[in-house]
């Protein structure tokens, strides 16, 4: 059941920095057109999407979207760590 977990947790970590690094890309001209963009575009917009459609970007530039799905990725991490705690 611990290894369940182990690895649950680690897909997600890998998935949160999935995702910092494809935010980071748009500092970058060019670098979202790039295949590793591409890529990163195909497993990270499903997720990003609905967090987009309920918060708005400030001022109509910034967008905290991904700020804000992390924080929920994080806490899901958080949480099944409990939720195995509890099993266990």
């Amino acid at each position: 059941m611990y290894m369940l977990y182990e690895i649950l947790s680690t897909a997600m970590t890998i998935y949160s920095y999935a995702i910092i690094i494809y935010i980071l890309m748009s500092w970058f001209p060019g670098a979202r057109e790039s295949s590793i963009g591409q890529f990163l575009a195909k497993i990270v917009e499903p997720y990003l999407e609905p967090f987009r459609k309920i918060i708005p970007p400030i001022g109509g530039m910034i967008d905290i979207s991904p700020i804000v799905a992390i924080f929920v990725l994080q806490f899901a991490i958080r949480g099944l760590g409990y939720l195995f705690t509890m099993l266990i």
